[in-house]
C-alpha cells in the first residue's frame, strides 16, 4: 500500500542482537506497567518491515505477545485492517509499527481505536531515526514507573502551585510572569484518563501560561522542528526575544529557522509562544538526539511551541479554526523555577515527591 521513504529503506541491515533484546525487555514494561495488559484480552499488532527499527520492535512484540494477531500493513488491503480493527473488544491491544505513518482514507487510526475502546501503542515515523538513532528510540522505551509517575506527578503538583516560572539557559532568562495551566501528563498511567496508550516512546509534563502575554525575556534554541518535522540543530543556538507572549525579534537564526518564523507569520500574523513542556525521557539530551521531532520531544529538557495552536488548552481570542501552527523549540537550559523552587539542574529533575 506504501513504498519506502526512501531507496536506503528498502534493504538495510538489523540491529544487532543486544539492541533487539533491549526492544523486548522495554517493551514487555510497557505492556505490564503502563498499558496493564494481560493476555486475557486479544491483541493485534500492524506493522511494516521497510526499517530496522521497524523490524526489530516487531520481534519484540513477537516475543511478547505469541498469541496476538500479526498484519503486514504493506501486503493487507484497507478493508481487511479496518476489519481487524473492528473485531477488537474493548480494553484489547492495537499496536502500530510504522516506518512512516499508516493512512487509512477517511480514518483517523489511533482516534478511532480510542473510541473503539482499545489499548494502542502507536510507534510512528521510524524511518526518521536510522542508525544509532534507533538504539536511541529502543533505549526511550524503557518505562520506570516510579521514575516517570513519580517525578511526574511532583512536577504537575508544583506547575499547578506556582505563581510563576523561570527558564535560565545560556545567560538568558524567559520569564512567565503568570500562573500556569493545569498541568497535563504523559508519564504512562492512565488510570484517570479516558484512553489507555498513545505514541510511544513517553515522558513529558506540560502546561502553558494562564496569561499568555505574561511570557517574556530571552531564550536561546538549540534545536528546533523545521518544515519538514525534523529536528533541527543550528551550530549556535538561536536567541529568541519574547515580549507579551509573542517573538519579536531573534539572534542567530538560522534560514531554516527563519522560514518557519515566516510561515507562522504569514498566516497568523504573529508568532505566540504558548506550550512550556518538561521533557523527562532521559534517553534523550541536547546532544543525544533523534531526527523525529515529534519522538525527540520527549528529551528531557524544556521545549516550547511557536504559533497558536493548542488543542488541549483554549483561551479567548485564539480559534481553533485559525490556529494552525504549534512548532517544538528546545531551550538551552540551565535551571527551571517553579516559583521559588528549582526543579531542574544539571540535566535532570530534582523533584520526585
Amino acid at each position: 500500500m506504501h513504498t519506502p521513504e526512501s531507496p536506503d529503506d528498502q534493504h538495510p541491515g538489523d540491529l544487532p542482537p543486544h539492541a533487539v533484546d533491549a526492544a523486548e525487555a522495554h517493551l514487555r514494561d510497557v505492556l505490564a506497567h503502563a498499558l496493564e495488559y494481560g493476555p486475557a484480552h486479544a491483541a493485534l499488532v500492524v506493522y511494516d518491515t521497510r526499517t530496522a527499527l521497524a523490524r526489530a520492535l516487531l520481534e519484540g512484540y513477537r516475543r511478547n505477545l505469541p498469541g496476538a494477531v500479526f498484519i503486514d500493513f504493506d501486503s493487507a488491503t484497507p478493508e481487511a485492517v479496518l476489519a481487524a480493527f473492528r473485531a477488537m473488544a474493548p480494553q484489547d491491544l492495537v499496536v502500530l509499527v510504522q516506518s512512516t505513518n499508516f493512512r487509512l482514507d477517511g480514518f483517523r487510526i489511533r482516534v478511532e481505536l480510542f473510541k473503539l475502546g482499545l489499548k494502542v501503542v502507536e510507534h510512528v515515523h521510524l524511518s526518521r531515526m536510522p542508525g544509532a538513532q534507533s538504539e536511541h528510540y529502543i533505549e526511550a522505551l524503557a518505562y520506570d514507573p516510579a521514575y516517570f509517575r513519580g517525578v511526574g506527578r511532583a512536577l504537575k503538583a508544583r506547575i499547578d502551585a506556582a505563581p510563576h516560572a523561570r527558564v535560565l539557559g545560556g545567560g538568558e532568562t524567559l520569564t512567565f510572569a503568570s500562573a500556569l495551566e493545569p498541568a497535563k501528563l504523559n508519564v504512562g498511567d492512565y488510570s484517570e484518563m479516558n484512553n489507555v496508550g498513545g505514541q510511544f516512546p513517553i515522558g513529558e509534563v506540560f502546561t502553558e501560561a494562564l496569561d499568555l502575554e505574561a511570557v517574556h525575556g530571552r531564550v536561546q534554541v538549540h534545536v528546533f522542528g523545521d518544515t519538514n518535522y525534523r529536528s533541527n540543530r543550528p551550530e549556535v543556538p538561536v536567541t529568541l526575544v519574547i515580549e507579551r507572549g509573542r517573538v519579536v525579534g531573534t539572534e542567530n537564526a538560522t534560514p531554516a529557522f527563519q522560514q518557519v518564523l515566516d510561515n507562522i507569520t504569514e498566516i497568523e500574523g504573529e508568532v505566540w509562544v504558548r506550550e512550556l513542556g518538561f521533557g523527562m525521557n532521559r534517553a534523550f539530551t541536547r546532544e543525544r538526539r533523534v531526527d523525529d521531532i515529534g519522538t525527540y520531544e520527549r528529551m528531557c529538557g524544556i521545549h516550547l511551541s511557536l504559533g497558536a495552536k493548542h488543542g488541549v488548552y483554549t483561551k479567548p481570542g485564539f480559534k481553533r479554526k485559525d490556529a494552525r501552527f504549534h512548532i517544538d523549540v528546545f531551550a538551552v537550559t540551565d535551571a527551571v523555577y517553579l516559583g521559588e523552587e528549582r526543579v531542574y539542574a544539571d540535566g535532570r529533575w530534582m523533584c520526585n515527591t
